[in-house]
């Protein structure tokens, strides 16, 4: 596939964005999550080409080959939503449809929200749609959640080097355990979500003997390249964003998102686990969704975990829309 995708390089509303692209007709905007990069929508890619679809897979600010702001600040979800929809632009296309998993489906859901016009529909792959709240400041939340002694992953990340630091000892070795520990693979793995105080998250991992199917070395390798060139200090800072997002957005505060919608999550996914209580206000929150599907037996890392069955899915949401 590497040989038939066409990289570019956009001005997305001001913002350096790289773009993989493979196939023509209508375009599916693709939004990765962390620890990724467009290449972890590699098996989405070739499906909807073949299908006669032009799939677009977008780095997001901070990773790979797109810009790479200096200010925590700068990663706020308002500024990935005007990214999107500066890529839109620079795709010069009418509304797109757009898929995203991990961060990326709430850059998708709240993208949907905010400019509805420019989305034929959205889809999001492990954290299910939650509207915009107007309670408690998150990491308040967080800290109540992970106890006296323990801290809730998010909230580990925080502080600016901590995390960076222990990443950067071993990239690939990092990488491995995290990809390992949140997939599917393990029924009743480690609770990375949870870091104990005085410890690193590291030292909660499990590896695997072999690589799983869905994880080869040359993909680990590519991954880890990218994040060694890169670094973390972007897609970490996602995460330092979560009390300026809920500052930004508390003015659409329980509001749906109006344009055709799916959901996919895996039932060994921690966030589609913890989103029960979204996923039960769907008919509140997402009025024209499709279909929510749980894949059986499948971890966070969705469509790379099940191509298969998540290919088969999108093609049929999308062969719905308008």
């Amino acid at each position: 596939m590497r040989g038939e995708v066409e990289h570019r390089i956009v001005d997305a509303a001001g913002t350096r964005i790289h773009l993989a692209c493979l196939g023509a007709g209508p375009t599916v905007l693709m939004v990765h999550g962390f620890p990724e990069s467009w290449y972890s929508w590699r098996y989405q890619m070739t499906a909807l080409a073949a299908a006669g679809y032009r799939a677009v897979a977008m780095d997001v600010r901070g990773y790979g080959r797109s810009a790479k702001p200096t200010a925590v600040a700068d990663y706020r979800m308002v500024r990935n939503v005007s990214d999107v929809v500066g890529v839109v632009d620079a795709l010069g296309e009418g509304p797109v449809a757009l898929v995203g998993h991990d961060w990326g489906a709430p850059i998708a859901w709240t993208s949907a929200l905010l400019r509805p016009d420019r989305f034929r529909g959205v889809a999001g792959l492990s954290v299910p749609y939650a509207p915009p709240s107007a309670g408690p400041r998150p990491t308040t939340a967080m800290r109540a959640m992970a106890g006296p002694d323990a801290e809730f992953y998010v909230e580990y990340f925080q502080s600016v080097g901590r995390a960076e630091a222990e990443i950067e000892k071993d990239v690939r070795q990092w990488l491995l355990g995290f990809y390992w520990c949140a997939g599917g693979n393990i029924e009743n793995g480690p609770n990375i979500s949870l870091v104990p105080k005085g410890t690193e998250m590291r030292d909660q991992f499990q590896y695997p003997e072999d690589m799983p199917a869905w994880m080869t070395d040359e993909d680990l390798d590519t991954y880890a390249a990218a994040f060694e060139a890169g670094g973390f200090f972007g897609p970490l800072s996602r995460y330092r964003n979560v009390d300026r997002d809920w500052e930004d957005l508390r003015a659409f505060a329980g509001q749906p998102i109006t344009i055709p919608s799916l959901f996919i999550g895996g039932d060994r996914d921690g966030p589609t686990i913890w989103g029960a209580p979204a996923i039960a206000k769907f008919s509140e929150t997402l009025p024209k969704l499709y279909r929510s599907e749980i894949l059986a037996g499948c971890g966070h890392w969705v469509q790379q975990e099940r191509p298969e069955e998540t290919n088969a899915l999108l093609l049929d949401w999308l062969g719905t829309l308008p």
